[in-house]
């Protein structure tokens, strides 16, 4: 073993070393009882044929790698969003260890949440103590304005009532009466974390409105509300800010989480940054009209606003791409009065530029794509704008009626005659199509790693790169920092898509002598 502090190597190329190679080797001949490499072979093509890919669309039973998360990972970031929040969870400590973890590696921030971490006792006799002592406990440490209250499977399992815990728990003094304590019930074993969101928002909106409406009036404030829903893209958020600001439009932006997931490292430390503020949230039935940002998402929160509130909830798409951009933004302006200004109008200019300048390395570029409905909707729209085509669509959360909507969309454009859209697969079923029908990319989160890996696998020719665009991105730094909202987002998709295919044509002409004759210094 090296015991030289100057020549510490992390696990690769560590492990690559002659004792660890020694190491493992015996472990594989003496513990493992592995099949030969001849056999893993054998197995490994088999999986990348026609035949496979056959029996692994009929499976029934088995879910492997949906590209979702569980639902109260969606109400823990909805609940970030709102001032001096402070995430509650009834259920599991490693649930909640999970959740912090994944917002951890994604983010690269501390992330506040609490459990009362029911265990083995209560999942026999029902978690109400917990809920008391841990109630009391987060608000006398962590001092939060609001306490958002969310369940993971086990308090699901065993029926926990949170509306009649958490009134208990304050009529006995375990936390002051008038605590916010908005609540949602987000079962693990359906749904996804988009689900997760829109549930704990509307928990949130119900809480502070629905006991208000006599003294509520849609348009006695010459505003709009807007709700992003479950995004990651910090830079989104900034953009609508921008946006909204430079337009002249008095808004509220119903959950804002940029600033708790983006301190700066100046010496103090802030659990609570920024945030919609409770008021805003009190005062949003008076607004004009709410848009909901990702609409498939929202189906909960769109359904109170136009039942409660009584607002119409004007349909828009997810704002991704020049066609969803220009129809928000005309929205925003026909709800206000407010033109659109020269500055946004610039920024359009410079996004059709772009396209222009990059349409000929992306015209005709074949891509495959996953993740959260509005997500790949928008991306698909924007793929189709800049004549790429989309070869395979697939998210595991969307439903039929998203399936014909994609559908059609893509039935307007020549670039998507050919598309296939996959309602309620999972990135093994995406693994097959990627090697029965070969795309040039693959957009989607850092989990598509491993298809890209399986690909390299056959050799260079056959690997299909990973465009790391998506939720959770955790094996590359800052990206959540970007915007892909707005012609701002448009432009970052672009630049990221076409200097991915730059990259991957350097790759294949740099060969010395043999195709560097394409290895060309401009593009």
């Amino acid at each position: 073993m090296n015991n030289d502090a100057e020549a510490i190597k992390p696990c690769y190329p560590l492990f690559q070393d002659d004792e660890y190679q020694q190491m493992l080797a015996r472990k594989k001949e003496g513990h493992e009882e592995g099949h030969s490499a001849d056999k893993v072979h054998e197995v490994f093509m088999w999986t990348t044929t026609d035949e496979y890919k056959e029996l692994n669309f009929s499976r029934e039973a088995l879910t492997i790698d949906p590209a979702k998360a569980c639902q109260p990972l969606g109400a823990v970031l909805c609940g970030l969003g709102f001032e001096g929040s402070l995430p509650y969870v009834h259920g599991s400590q490693g649930c909640v260890a999970y959740f912090r973890t994944y917002f951890n590696r994604h983010f690269k921030e501390p992330v506040a949440c609490v459990s009362d971490s029911m265990t083995e006792d209560a999942a026999v006799f029902g978690g109400h103590p917990n809920m008391n002592q841990g109630l009391q406990n987060a608000y006398t440490i962590y001092q939060p304005k609001m306490l958002a209250v969310s369940t993971t499977c086990m308090a699901e399992v065993i029926g926990d009532d949170l509306n009649a815990f958490i009134t208990n728990a304050k009529n006995d003094g375990y936390l002051p009466q008038e605590v916010p304590t908005p609540f949602a019930h987000t079962p693990s074993f359906v749904g996804s974390h988009v689900n997760g969101w829109d549930n704990m928002f509307e928990g949130i909106i119900r809480y502070f409105t629905i006991n208000e409406m006599e003294s509520k009036e849609v348009g006695s404030k010459a505003k709009i509300n807007l709700v992003p829903g479950f995004e990651t893209y910090l830079g989104s958020y900034r953009w609508l800010h921008r946006a909204m600001g430079e337009m002249g439009v008095d808004y509220s932006l119903l959950c804002d989480p940029t600033e708790v997931l983006d301190t700066p490292a100046d010496g103090e430390y802030r659990m609570y940054a920024g945030g919609t503020s409770i008021d805003e949230v009190k005062d949003a039935p008076n607004a004009l009209d709410t848009l909901l940002l990702q609409p498939w998402g929202l189906t909960k929160t769109k359904k109170f606003i136009k039942q409660t509130w009584g607002q119409p909830c004007s349909d828009i798409s997810v704002p991704i791409g020049l066609e969803g951009t220009d129809q928000f933004l005309m929205k925003v302006s026909e709800l206000t009065g407010k033109p659109i200004p020269e500055s946004l109008e610039k920024e359009r200019g410079r996004l059709v530029d772009i396209m222009t300048d990059s349409h000929a390395w992306l015209h005709g570029k074949r891509f495959a794509l996953w993740g959260d409905q509005d997500f790949v909707m928008g991306v698909t729209k924007l793929l189709t704008e800049i004549g790429a085509e989309p070869t395979h669509i697939l998210c595991n959360g969307a439903n039929k009626r998203w399936g014909k909507a994609m559908r059609k969309m893509l039935d307007e454009t020549p670039f998507g005659e050919k598309a296939e859209v996959h309602v309620g697969k999972d990135l093994w079923h995406m693994r097959s199509l990627v090697f029965t029908d070969r795309p040039d990319f693959m957009i989607g989160n850092t989990y598509g790693k491993y298809i890209q890996r399986d690909t390299a696998y056959l050799g260079k020719d056959f690997e299909v790169p990973l465009i790391r665009l998506g939720f959770p991105i955790f094996d590359r730094h800052h990206l959540h920092r970007n915007c892909i909202w707005g012609y701002e987002g448009a432009m970052y998709i672009i630049t990221t898509l076409v200097n991915e295919v730059l990259a991957r044509l350097d790759e294949e002409t740099q060969k010395l002598g043999e195709t560097d004759y394409n290895f060309d210094l401009i593009r």
